[in-house]
């Protein structure tokens, strides 16, 4: 199905908007200053955050971009996974119509096409901000081509040398490659390319029980596809809370998805133009066939064919380089900031790391990595957003911890607007109310799990929180009955001083 702008009959040609900001065909690179302040490799969320904030301090900069501005966070990441995300929302509501009183809906085939069509449109909406065009006119020097080092404070882009007073790598990572025998030759997606895809596919089986896995097994089966997802470890998302884990295992499951748990892929064949895995769980052996294979294990550092060597920045290739707690390589005039350096791989990570090498390559005060509160969130159904610390984390660095936890079906929003699964879970630092991690699973958990992030980042305990009245009904609710659980459980001696000074 064509798509049409509002004002003309054309079909629309995002594609070729989305080039023209983040990849200008009639580019020309600009001529090179003799000394840079700060040149920037990777133009990624964190190079283009880095690079903002390098001009609002007044420095020289230099941005160098191998492929298209924005990285794989607009092309083949947040951008575009959430955009197929809301979609798939709207599909799955459908067929509860008449449970809010609304006709009910015929079961039509999704319009694959006005979907993908959809997502280009509002990536090259976004790519604006990105736009090479928009760098420029803030006096950012954008070079397009591959850097490599040459020594300690140069590189080369082409045949054009940089010099730098300081550098700043961000480069971003890549889906890590596969090792399963036979899967190369029967051909598989990854994050990279399955935004391409030009018609749904009947059977998708999804390698992986990650963020990423677990986002796509329920997006497409919400469209119409029959999703098997395998994971060899015995929860999705190992690194979440186990209940958290368990409430999205139901979630998949109500919602169509075949889902297989403690498996193993041994390896992958192609018959008849069907692609099969054949798989383990214990001493059973599964056949799942499938149209198309989405792999999703991990990913893995952009950290080749930068010169590293030569400029004397020490690297591990599946951790990345090696930057201390000031973001700062073993060249001291170098630092790295993302993917290429973070063990977590988050776009608001990257920005939030890149603004702070840049404070600390050139500002008085520095700012460490290991004080930064990092939240994040799955967009699954329900969302389950995390920050800070877990138990096993408490435990591991003997910190006592004590946890409140409020069920979203014990929240009048969450029950009001039919989503009430989940829960919010606040870990309390044992003796204290100072707030050391919590997860949170609910339909807008991204959205709420920032309200603890402002109060860990600003040392806001759970008696304050008890007392900051939010909207009702809201969601959001759920966090105030947490903080107010912490009160009630204090000693009575404590709420008699408390309430004292509360309505003095």
């Amino acid at each position: 199905m064509a798509v049409t702008s509002p004002k003309s009959t054309k079909p629309a040609d995002h594609e070729g908007d989305l080039l023209r900001r983040v990849r200008p065909v009639d580019w020309t690179n600009p001529v090179a200053k003799p000394l840079y302040d700060l040149v920037i490799v990777g133009g990624g969320p964190a190079g283009l955050a880095a690079a903002e904030w390098a001009i609002r301090l007044g420095l020289r900069v230099a941005l160098v971009e191998r492929h298209r501005l924005g990285g794989d966070s607009l092309h083949t990441g947040t951008v575009p996974s959430k955009s197929i995300v809301r979609t798939a929302g709207v599909h799955a509501i459908m067929p509860r119509a008449e449970e809010f009183g609304a006709p009910a809906s015929p079961d039509l085939p999704v319009d694959f096409q006005t979907v993908m069509a959809r997502m280009r449109r509002i990536r090259s909406r976004i790519a604006e901000y990105h736009s090479a065009d928009r760098l420029r006119a803030q006096g950012v020097e954008v070079f397009f081509g591959g850097a490599h080092f040459t020594a300690s404070d140069a590189l080369l882009v082409g045949d054009t040398r940089l010099r730098f007073k300081k550098a700043l790598i961000a480069t971003g990572s890549r889906p890590q490659r596969p090792t399963i025998p036979g899967l190369e030759e029967a051909g598989y997606l990854t994050s990279e390319t399955i935004f391409d895809l030009a018609a749904l596919p009947k059977r998708l089986a999804i390698i992986g029980g990650g963020p990423l896995g677990c986002e796509a097994a329920q997006t497409f089966s919400r469209l119409g596809t029959h999703v098997t997802i395998v994971q060899d470890e015995p929860k999705f998302l190992p690194h979440e809370e186990r209940d958290a884990s368990q409430l999205l295992s139901f979630s998949l499951a109500r919602d169509g998805v075949d889902t297989r748990l403690n498996t193993l892929v041994l390896g992958v064949r192609v018959e008849n133009g069907v692609k099969i895995l054949d798989t383990a769980n214990d001493d059973a052996r599964y056949r799942i066939d499938a149209d198309e294979i989405l792999l999703s294990i991990g990913r893995t550092p952009n950290v080749g064919d930068l010169g590293l060597e030569a400029a004397d920045i020490a690297f591990d290739p599946k951790k990345g380089i090696i930057v201390d707690d000031f973001l700062r390589t073993t060249n001291r005039r170098v630092y790295a900031a993302g993917d290429v350096c973070l063990s977590l791989k988050f776009t608001n990570a990257a920005e939030a790391t890149a603004r702070m090498a840049v404070q600390n390559a050139f500002a008085a005060k520095r700012r460490r990595l290991s004080l930064m509160t990092i939240p994040w969130c799955t967009y699954c159904d329900p969302e389950i957003a995390h920050v800070g610390m877990h138990v096993w984390d408490a435990s591991e660095r003997s910190v006592p911890v004590k946890s409140f936890t409020v069920m979203m079906q014990d929240v009048a929003r969450a029950i009001t607007d039919g989503q009430d699964d989940g829960f919010v879970k606040i870990h309390v630092k044992l003796g204290t109310d100072r707030i050391l991690g919590a997860t949170i699973v609910a339909s807008r958990a991204s959205e709420m799990i920032n309200e603890i992030s402002v109060a860990m980042s600003t040392g806001i305990g759970m008696r304050k929180l008890a007392k900051v009245l939010h909207t009702y009904p809201a969601q959001s609710d759920a966090i105030r009955l947490a903080a107010l659980a912490y009160t009630l459980d204090q000693p009575v001696s404590w709420l008699q001083k408390a309430y004292a000074r509360w309505f003095a």
